[in-house]
C-alpha cells in the first residue's frame, strides 16, 4: 500500500458476533449466508448511525471550543497559538467506505480499498468539526491537519478538505504520512505553541501510545488523566483501533436465563 501505513496498527473493531445478515445503511444490500465480516457490523452501525456517537462528537467539539477560548483569552498573541487535529474520524467521517466493504463481505481492515477512497470517495464532516475549526480560524489560531493519509495522494486529500470548505487548508497546513505523527507535531511546535490536540486514536496525542500493548496504553491514559478534555480532545471511533483484537472479560458465573 505504498506509503499509506497508517492502518498497519489499526485492526478492525472488536464486537460480538451478533446478527449474521443485516442491512448496513440505507440502500446497502443485505448479505446472504455466512460472511466472516458480519461480526463487525454492530460496531460500525454504532459509529455511523447512533445518536450517541453524534452526541459524543458534538460534546468533544463543545469542550474544545470552551478550552480554546480560554487559551486565547490568556494569550498575548493568539497568532502564536496552534491546534493540531487528526483528520479521519475526527474531522471527516469515512464510514461509508467501511459500510460498502462490509456489504460486499470484504475485510476493510486490509485497507486495500483506502487509496481509491482517498481519490474518489465522498467523506462527510464529523458533527461540530466545521464550526469549531471556523471558530479557531476567526480567533486567529493556526490550524494544522496531521493525518496518516498518503503523502503521494496529497492533492486528493486537499481537494476533499477544500470541498468541505474547511479553513486553512493548504499544502503547508496538511501534514501527511512520512515521519511519525510525533515528529510532525514537533515541526508545528517549532513555530507555534500547541494548545490543543484532537484525534480518535491515542497516538494522535502522544508517542507513548504508538505500537504499544493495549494494557500499556490504558495505563498511560490513566496516568495522563488531567489532559483529557483540556489539552487532549478524543473522539469516539468504534470502527477500528489497536484495541480491536483484545479479549473480552466475562462475568465468571453460571448463566441463569430469566425472563424480564
Amino acid at each position: 500500500m505504498t506509503q499509506n501505513r497508517r492502518f498497519a496498527c489499526l485492526p478492525i473493531a472488536l464486537v460480538s458476533a451478533l446478527t449474521a445478515s443485516v442491512a448496513l445503511a440505507d440502500g446497502a444490500p443485505e448479505k446472504k449466508g455466512d460472511c466472516s465480516v458480519d461480526q463487525f457490523t454492530m460496531a460500525l452501525r454504532y459509529q455511523q448511525q447512533s445518536a450517541e456517537v453524534r452526541a459524543l462528537q458534538m460534546q468533544a467539539y463543545n469542550i474544545a471550543t470552551e478550552k480554546l477560548d480560554a487559551a486565547v483569552a490568556k494569550a498575548k498573541d493568539p497568532s502564536k497559538l496552534a491546534i493540531v487535529t487528526d483528520v479521519d474520524e475526527t474531522v471527516i467521517d469515512n464510514s461509508a467506505l467501511l459500510a460498502r466493504d462490509l456489504a460486499n463481505c470484504h475485510n476493510y481492515d486490509d485497507w486495500d480499498t483506502w487509496l481509491p477512497w482517498e481519490r474518489d470517495g465522498d467523506p462527510v464532516l464529523i458533527p461540530g468539526a466545521k464550526n469549531f475549526l471556523e471558530h479557531a480560524d476567526k480567533l486567529g489560531v493556526t490550524i494544522r491537519y496531521v493525518s496518516d493519509r498518503s503523502e503521494e495522494q496529497k492533492d486528493y486529500t486537499l481537494k476533499a478538505l477544500k470541498k468541505l470548505e474547511l479553513p486553512q487548508v493548504s499544502t503547508d497546513s496538511v501534514l501527511l504520512l512520512g515521519p511519525p505523527k510525533v515528529e510532525r507535531r514537533e515541526l508545528v511546535a517549532k513555530d507555534y505553541r500547541i494548545v490543543m490536540l484532537l484525534g480518535d486514536t491515542l497516538h494522535d496525542f502522544d508517542a507513548r501510545f504508538r505500537k504499544k500493548p493495549v494494557a500499556e496504553q490504558r495505563a498511560t491514559a490513566d496516568a495522563e488523566s488531567a489532559k483529557w478534555g483540556t489539552e487532549w480532545i478524543v473522539f469516539p471511533n468504534a470502527g477500528y483501533g489497536t484495541w480491536s483484537k483484545e479479549p473480552l472479560k466475562a462475568w465468571d458465573a453460571k448463566p441463569v436465563i430469566e425472563k424480564w
